[in-house]
């Protein structure tokens, strides 16, 4: 799995006009499945956005996560993480996952996300073709994926 996490003072999806999910502070999650994710990965990745510590205490240094701020989610999927670039000017989606594997995966990932944070997940809609806006806060962007994570 391939996560880009944004922190936003705003963001929202629009599909065909309309807003299908809309946070304030938190945030925009852009995530990208792969055949080859597990639940472990998921898990992992969860827990990573949920506890990231990238807002701002009162010094200013990036010492808080989600819950200290009271921040929300806004979770896109997004298959073209795993574009290959290599060869010609035409990416290759090969690596990401087929939506018989990414809807389920995804959908866990909402109801994970919602355990851990106890609050409700903003997300788009799986497939779609959305209009995502939002005011990156820093800006602050975190590239994160769970075949870089530590395994002991």
């Amino acid at each position: 799995m391939r996560a880009i996490l944004q922190r936003v003072s705003e963001a929202s999806c629009r599909v065909d006009g309309e807003i299908t999910g809309q946070i304030g502070m938190g945030f925009l999650v852009l995530l990208g499945i792969e055949d080859a994710d597990t639940d472990e990965d998921l898990q992992w990745l969860a827990q990573k956005i949920a506890n990231m510590r990238v807002f701002s205490d009162e010094n200013g240094l990036m010492n808080k996560s989600l819950a200290d701020v009271d921040g929300n989610i806004l979770l896109i999927s997004q298959f073209t993480l795993f574009a290959q670039t290599k060869k010609g000017n035409r990416p290759s989606f090969i690596r990401a996952a087929k939506p018989n594997k990414a809807i389920p995966m995804y959908e866990q990932m909402i109801e994970t996300l919602k355990t851990i944070t106890g609050k409700k997940i903003a997300t788009g809609i799986f497939g779609a073709d959305m209009k995502i806006s939002l005011i990156n806060d820093g800006p602050v962007t975190i590239v994160m994926d769970t075949k870089e994570k530590e395994t002991h």
